[in-house]
């Protein structure tokens, strides 16, 4: 039996004592603590940021002297140093360009906790989000320094695995994980934590993401 759902669990109270925007956040954190893929003084691009979480714990691990970037179509409460945010769209060709000319590319990692709107049908939504990583993916390879690290949710289903062998095409090391906080709601997402991205890899052609986009303000989950 899958796990009622409670939107104020031990995570959120946590996040909110913690003066962090999401329970997400704690997602990012052990991931870290498991594979360090944010190292001091690195730069790190934040996709589907709002409100904050991820950034939050990004500018903790990269400190003063790194540049957290966080994009999302929404806009996003100011953040303090090291961390900037863009409201834009993650996949346009333009944020491409701009990444290259004002937002400090290429990144020491790359993070996407972009997830569908959902429609309840879990096919579909899993199609959905399958779209939105293999976006983030191509994007990555772009913008990613040598050695550099990926990280990004999938719901499982579908063609994961087809997705899970194009990312070990592309990096040396693929990890899947699924965090605590992500058990706790009984969730089926999971995360791909890749590092090393190989040399002359293409980026895969990116899907029609039309009516994706971040989960915005509710993506704290």
């Amino acid at each position: 039996m899958p796990k009622p759902y409670n939107p104020r669990d031990r995570f959120y109270e946590k996040a909110r004592k913690e003066g962090l925007r999401a329970r997400s956040a704690f997602k990012l954190e052990e991931i870290q603590k498991r594979f360090r893929v944010l190292r001091p003084g690195g730069r790190v691009l934040d996709l589907g940021a709002a409100p904050g979480g991820w950034c939050q714990i990004a500018a903790r691990e990269v400190g003063a002297r790194g540049f957290v970037l966080g994009v999302d179509l929404e806009p996003i409460a100011p953040l303090p140093p090291p961390s900037q945010t863009w409201v834009a769209d993650a996949f346009s060709t333009e944020l491409l360009l701009r990444l290259r000319s004002e937002g400090r590319a290429p990144y020491d990692a790359v993070l996407s906790d972009l997830a569908p709107k959902t429609s309840g049908i879990h096919g579909v939504d899993e199609a959905r989000s399958l779209d939105l990583a293999g976006r983030a993916l191509a994007l990555s390879l772009e913008v990613l320094k040598p050695g550099g690290s990926f990280v990004v949710k999938v719901f499982m289903g579908g063609d994961f695995d087809a997705f899970l062998r194009t990312c070990r095409r592309a990096f040396r090391q693929v990890r899947v994980v699924r965090p605590e906080a992500s058990v706790a709601r009984g969730s089926k997402e999971v995360y791909l934590v890749c590092q090393e991205p190989r040399r002359g890899v293409d980026p895969p052609a990116g899907p029609d993401t039309s009516g994706a986009a971040s989960e915005g303000p509710g993506r704290g989950s």
